[in-house]
């Protein structure tokens, strides 16, 4: 129907929003336990969940998208606001807020106890002395604890809710999203139950049509009054030990601690809670005036029940003494955390281990704690990354290869033929052209959208050489630009009549490493290959931070580890592949939908030339352990460049998902630079040669000067805004070596 939960953030509750964009001082119980204290660290989660959801929705193109966090009522300033719009905003320029909420006495009951279940200290009292105090709102964040994340002191977990004050609740989101941006909805247990809740979800959200039945689900079961009482009292003992700073105590095995206090018996009971209820009741009825399906849950609570008051916690409960008998655990947990044994959950620096001093001061300044326990996992794994694999020296500079003369084709044929998509790439054609026309490339198919940097003018001035054809894509449609011209270029004479094709970018280039280095040589050593997975090999920054008219293949020559199967992006690979119609679709990585009758007729070898149909035949676009292969192909792909040129292509997009955020975390991705590669300069010499031949020409010329100084004035502007000279410098701090680099992509990947 058009609507979408997003799975992106969270499954269930979408808690990454919330960490992402509350003040870096207001460190919430989550952000503390999941290791996003630090600006820096929130930044990359901010980074993170955005791009993940643009991504998202670019796949699913949602005409509504629902992100729901309980915990979001608890961003208490306007800025915090702020940054939640900021990361939504490039989703949609339409965003809505809905808030559930219930009468104030019975929610405040239900936060109550899950606070205490959570580490709460303060009795319910301090809550209904605000009821006294005017501004319910301004109240209980004046009397909200200082966060303290070593010693337990929350907002969440502490402080009272002060947004029960539904009007100033509305008139703050609303002050940021826009006057009549939130709408309030009726919440209680008998609303969200199977039978109805279909029903609330429709009028939430404005859809139409049935929906399925809702899940069952068993009652909400609230803790007893006495439970809560002992709970509280244990909390508030805990604090103290928890404030001298000396010991450390992981949230799993505190709320074990909650847990062995417990015992059954009725609930808080609301009406003794009435006090905060009245408080608000001329806004209550303002509000129902506004927001009439509110008349369900805030009319006036009953008042006739006794004030509330702390329960009995039976049996002669000492909490001091329960919490003496849980010291030696607090100890050892303690004492395991500052080994290294457990996670950093509180934030502190462990003492040194043999792990933890493998990692570089660099790693420990910025990976968040799953990264560093993927770190620990890789070491010693089947998974960790290396280069002693492949029989190709890389590291020793090899004779040039000889040159060799383009083709003569017969008639009608188009030879090798590369087809590939280009935005804004000016300073880079003429080498990437230059570069495949010497090692057999005899044809290209070019296609551009929304360039602004001369990359159109310059292909049409090549297609007016013969030295390729060039097609305008800017009215494409679909999921992306990229899928649309493929779909397009099937079409066309020059890959209908070609021998080879090959789907390659800009910044790929195929490093031949047999025979002379060219496609024949190739084609010597996989004489019955019908496709050939051409493995990327991932080349990082080099180092090299200003744009600069020199050579890509010599700039870079740094590179990822040959034997890296984690993660997923570093053994993609792209297909070259026989054009004798066994496939009908070609799609970024490989030829799609095989025909039946072809099934028998293909063979997928690798870079090395071994089988891998059985793998690839029908799917799939990343080598394994199984198919990697290097010794006769690989495919170099310079996907940052130089730091400038990422600052760039950055602010640019990238050509399969344009609206897909390009951050620190593609740079944690891709800047590989543990390995030295040279063995793609033997092809140096042959390409200055055709390269001085294209540049030759005054229009030429004249197109690669302009691009270059298009980029040029680009980097400088990009510079000025902070943004992004925010992250161009800390893309230039960050240095991992492989194995910390796979195990913070890893996490990224996790979160995303």
């Amino acid at each position: 129907k058009g609507v979408r939960f997003a799975d992106s953030p969270g499954n269930k509750n979408h808690t990454r929003l919330w960490m992402a964009v509350s003040d870096p001082n207001h460190v919430d119980p989550l952000r503390y336990n999941r290791g996003y204290i630090t600006g820096q660290k929130q930044t990359a989660l901010f980074e993170l969940v955005q791009a993940a959801l643009i991504k998202e929705v670019d796949t699913h193109r949602p005409d509504t998208l629902i992100l729901s966090a309980a915990q979001l009522c608890w961003l208490a300033r306007a800025d915090e606001l702020a940054r939640l719009k900021a990361l939504v905003s490039p989703l949609s320029n339409d965003i809505r807020i809905t808030a559930h909420v219930d009468d104030q006495a019975s929610l405040l009951a239900r936060v109550y106890g899950a606070q205490v279940l959570e580490g709460r200290a303060e009795p319910l009292a301090r809550d209904l002395a605000l009821a006294d105090r005017g501004s319910w709102w301004t109240a209980a964040l004046k009397a909200a604890p200082k966060i303290t994340p070593q010693a337990g002191q929350f907002l969440e977990t502490q402080g009272a809710p002060f947004w029960l004050d539904y009007n100033a609740l509305v008139a703050h989101w609303d002050g940021v999203f826009g006057a009549g941006s939130t709408q309030l909805r009726p919440y209680s247990p008998d609303v969200f139950n199977a039978k109805t809740a279909p029903d609330e979800i429709r009028a939430a959200f404005g859809i139409t049509g049935t929906l399925g039945k809702a899940a069952e689900r068993k009652p909400a079961q609230h803790p007893s009054a006495m439970w809560l009482a002992r709970g509280r009292q244990i909390n508030a003992v805990l604090l103290q030990v928890l404030a001298k700073k000396q010991r450390i105590l992981p949230r799993p095995l505190w709320r074990s601690f909650i847990n062995e206090v417990k015992t059954d018996g009725p609930a808080i009971d609301p009406a003794q809670l009435s006090a905060v209820s009245r408080v608000f009741a001329q806004d209550n009825a303002d509000l129902i005036q506004r927001f009439p399906d509110l008349g369900a849950v805030l009319q006036a609570a009953a008042h006739d029940a006794a004030s509330w008051a702390e329960s009995d916690c039976g049996n002669g409960f000492r909490a001091s003494q329960y919490v003496l008998s849980f010291m030696g655990r607090i100890d050892k947990a303690t004492k395991d955390e500052q080994s290294g044994k457990g996670a950093d959950l509180a934030g502190l620096k462990p003492a040194s281990t043999a792990q933890d001093t493998a990692l570089s001061e660099s790693a420990r300044a910025i990976m968040p704690p799953l990264a560093v326990q993927n770190f620990k996992k890789l070491l010693g794994s089947p998974f960790a990354p290396h280069n002693r694999m492949g029989r190709v020296d890389e590291t020793t500079p090899q004779a040039p290869y000889s040159p060799v003369p383009m083709r003569k084709l017969p008639a009608g044929q188009s030879g090798n033929v590369i087809v590939g998509c280009m935005k804004n790439e000016a300073p880079y054609i003429l080498e990437w052209v230059a570069y495949h026309r010497a090692i057999g490339v005899d044809n290209f198919l070019i296609y551009t959208n929304g360039c602004e940097d001369g990359t159109s003018e310059m292909l049409d001035r090549l297609q007016e050489m013969g030295v390729l054809q060039h097609r305008l894509n800017d009215n494409w449609k679909g999921k992306s630009p990229q899928q649309h011209a493929l779909n397009k270029s099937l079409d066309e004479p020059v890959i209908m009549n070609a021998d080879w094709i090959i789907h390659i970018d800009v910044d790929e280039f195929m490093n031949i490493r047999c025979g002379n280095g060219t496609l024949p040589d190739l084609f010597e050593h996989t004489p019955d290959a019908t496709n050939i997975a051409m493995t990327w090999r991932l080349f990082g920054h080099n180092g090299v931070t200003d744009l600069a008219d020199d050579f890509v293949i010599d700039q870079f020559d740094t590179c990822a580890p040959k034997f890296c199967p984690k993660p997923h992006t570093v053994w993609g690979f792209k297909t070259m592949f026989r054009n004798i119609g066994a496939y009908d679709k070609i799609s970024c990585h490989r030829p799609n939908k095989l025909r039946p009758e072809a099934e028998t007729t293909v063979k997928w070898v690798n870079g090395s030339g071994q089988d891998m149909t059985k793998e690839a035949a029908q799917k799939g676009w990343r080598s394994s352990k199984k198919s990697i292969g290097y010794d006769l192909i690989q495919l170099n792909h310079y996907a940052l460049r130089s730091a400038e040129s990422f600052l760039v292509k950055r602010q640019r997009g990238r050509a399969l998902h344009v609206d897909r955020s390009i951050g620190l975390n593609y740079w944690i991705r891709m800047d590989w630079s543990d390995h030295k590669d040279l063995t793609i300069k033997r092809n140096l010499p042959r390409v200055r040669t055709e390269y001085d031949q294209l540049m030759a020409d005054p229009q030429i010329k004249a197109l690669h000067d302009k691009g270059r100084t298009w980029h040029r004035a680009k980097a400088d502007a990009l510079h000025t805004m902070p943004e992004f000279q925010d992250l161009y410098e800390q893309a230039l701090t960050i240095k991992l070596n492989e194995t910390e680099r796979v195990a913070y992509a890893l996490a990224l990947d996790m979160e995303s």
